[in-house]
């Protein structure tokens, strides 16, 4: 049940959209609430009572996203639809990504009443069990990011890269291929910074939970609902100023490779990439006219 976490649940179920084959996304996104509900169950071990206005609260979130926001969704996929018909420049992928993000701030700015509320009612035991759950998380990604070699690394990031392009343009050519092992290679991405971040959120996000949930004295529901607020500022915006510089060159960096890659794209991989993003558009409207 850490805020965070539950926020970028949600999130990730919005941005299923973006990412998925059509028929997985309607699956996935039909049962989103349901399946937030067991993976936030996962970190918080909740009670009864505490499960049954979750799974209540989870549901009304998703139908006001269906509803509210599906539609902007699939008004983002046109604009990206279209845009891919031609080439594109790092500025205008930029844009795209910061709408995209503008959307998930409007999904996590509605959440943060359901998860205030929750995170209020926590109890000690939880919040240990939760702790435990992050400790476990946070050593896994420490073996499968800093343990093995720089070169290891980029091989496993190249792999993800090409795997992700190659659902949008089909097989990449290896001039493609060689593009994104360059720009992989000058990229910035530092695992043992990002390991360092992740222990600084983990420890606000249980910070800030103690404090919530805290009976001495209990803190009033404006009080909560600023902390819980602040904590999710920290978590989209991190206080480590040089963290911060770090993860805002991440993103230009793969906005300047996105558009690479893009304009390197033949006329069968755009066309590809045209109608792939044409059916994500129509599986956006279909989910968002369904009630």
């Amino acid at each position: 049940m850490c805020c965070g976490r539950i926020i970028g649940l949600l999130a990730a179920t919005a941005a299923l959209v973006l990412l998925q084959a059509c028929s997985a996304v309607k699956l996935a996104y039909n049962n989103a609430s349901e399946l937030a509900y067991w993976w936030i169950d996962s970190y918080a071990d909740l009670n009864e009572q505490q499960s049954q206005q979750l799974r209540a609260e989870l549901a009304q979130l998703q139908q006001w996203h269906r509803s509210a926001e599906m539609p902007r969704v699939a008004e983002l996929l046109k604009k990206t639809r279209l845009l891919a018909s031609a080439d594109t420049s790092p500025e205008q992928v930029c844009s795209l990504v910061a709408e995209a993000r503008s959307r998930l701030d409007t999904l996590i700015a509605r959440a943060e009443p359901a998860a205030t509320a929750l995170a209020m009612g926590m109890a000690g035991a939880q919040i240990a069990h939760l702790e435990t759950k992050l400790d476990k998380t946070t050593a896994e990604w420490r073996a499968e990011w800093t343990k093995p070699s720089p070169q290891e690394i980029r091989a496993k990031r190249l792999k993800t890269a090409v795997d992700r392009a190659e659902q949008f343009y089909g097989s990449l050519e290896e001039r493609q291929v060689a593009l994104l092992r360059n720009a992989i290679a000058e990229q910035g991405f530092d695992p043992a910074r990002s390991l360092s971040e992740r222990a600084r959120r983990n420890q606000d996000l249980l910070q800030t939970l103690r404090l919530l949930s805290s009976t001495n004295p209990r803190p009033g529901a404006s009080q909560s609902a600023a902390a819980l607020h602040a904590y999710i500022e920290r978590l989209s915006h991190s206080p480590n100023p040089v963290y911060h510089a770090h993860f805002e060159q991440l993103i230009q960096d793969s906005c300047k490779t996105t558009a690479l890659l893009h304009n390197s794209a033949t006329a069968e991989q755009r066309a590809r990439a045209v109608r792939k993003l044409a059916a994500y558009e129509s599986d956006a409207r279909t989910l968002a006219a369904t009630r």
